[in-house]
């Protein structure tokens, strides 16, 4: 099967992407997820939407040591980083237009203002994930690709 975002299975081709792309939209599922299954292609192509940024399809089970700081207990949970900032992480419908429209969302706030900080602070989401974690930062230093 064809996929546009990319498994950590291949963390080398998700590194490439990271190093010249500031996004980051990464799922959270596991393999015997079927409602996961069912989202990935409405995943992939909001991918092939946003050739901008990187998309990422995470097996937190596969890639434990990417996801184990965090408590993931629904699927599909959506993580979304711009440049090192968690702007939102939370689980969503599986329903890939929500997750556009956020994006458009984040994306005219930056505009607007300028800053990720203050969209990561309004998202009371985020607080679930530890002081300093970071996926973009995880995967580019992760040496197991």
């Amino acid at each position: 099967m064809s996929t546009l975002a990319d498994n950590t299975d291949n963390l080398d081709s998700i590194k490439i992407k990271l190093q010249s792309k500031p996004w980051l939209v990464a799922c959270l599922c596991a393999a015997w997820c079927d409602t996961c299954q069912v989202y990935r292609k409405q995943f992939d192509a909001l991918a092939a939407k946003h050739p901008d940024k990187c998309f990422a399809w995470i097996d937190i089970e596969d890639q434990a040591e990417l996801v184990d700081a965090l408590d993931i207990e629904n699927f599909p949970t959506i993580l979304i980083e711009y440049q090192d900032d968690v702007l939102f992480f939370g689980t969503m419908l599986p329903d890939a237009t929500q997750v556009d429209r956020l994006l458009h969302s984040f994306i005219a706030s930056l505009a607007d203002n300028g800053s990720q900080q203050a969209i990561a602070k309004s998202n009371s989401l985020i607080r679930d994930i530890p002081q300093g974690w970071n996926l973009r930062r995880l995967i580019l230093e992760n040496k197991h690709s």
